[in-house]
């Protein structure tokens, strides 16, 4: 049986089919998924993310986070202390925060794995292009919930699902490794269930506010 990696719900639909993948809809909070059985290997997934050229003196790479950075550094108070998931091989929104007084913790489960840091909680959780990558976002999402202090945020960036016509013509599904996407609609629902106010920065960005 299906089941949304989200929300649990079994009630889903197919929405798209490609030559290589089958991607299913929730009728519930809307997001649409790859089903586990067509997932890569872990080594697989990690030889893909391998092949990224990341890092901090990247200017492109700069300006590309900083559609999350600006609108959330606005939002903070001094010192807040932050959690980037998902640093990937070439840590940089860490570094971008640091450099303007906040405190930061990395996690990664390929390049930074000390799972010590996720004992801690946080005045902000950043994930960037680490959503679409997820097996069981409704268990990730829940761990970064618990590691957020009252009134903390998530910053996450995620390109998001708009029309079903889009979607099957979108460049985003043809990377073997993003098996979750999200739209609008996925983000308010999960904002309501949990408690969370929620924006939309820009197109590919979302802030949540824990109450």
């Amino acid at each position: 049986m299906r089941c949304c990696p989200l929300c649990g719900e079994t009630k889903v639909s197919l929405y798209h089919q490609d030559h290589r993948r089958d991607y299913y809809q929730c009728a519930t909070c809307s997001l649409v998924f790859v089903p586990s059985d067509q997932h890569l290997s872990a080594a697989d997934e990690k030889a893909e993310y391998d092949k990224h050229q990341n890092s901090p003196e990247d200017t492109g790479y700069r300006a590309f986070l900083g559609r999350l950075f600006t609108p959330l550094r606005a939002k903070l108070p001094q010192g807040a202390k932050g959690l980037d998931f998902g640093a990937g091989p070439g840590p940089t929104l860490s570094v971008m925060f640091e450099e303007v007084g906040h405190p930061m913790a990395i996690f990664d489960i390929f390049y930074a794995p000390d799972t010590s840091v996720l004992q801690h909680v946080y005045d902000f959780i950043t994930a960037t292009e680490v959503l679409e990558h997820l097996a069981l976002p409704g268990q990730v999402l829940a761990q970064l919930v618990g590691q957020l202090t009252p009134g903390g945020y998530l910053g996450l960036m995620t390109k998001r699902v708009t029309t079903q016509a889009a979607f099957s013509r979108w460049h985003y599904i043809n990377d073997p490794t993003h098996v979750c996407f999200f739209s609008e609609a996925t983000f308010e629902w999960w904002a309501a269930k949990h408690q969370f106010t929620v924006e939309f920065p820009a197109k590919d960005t979302v802030i949540l506010r824990k109450h």
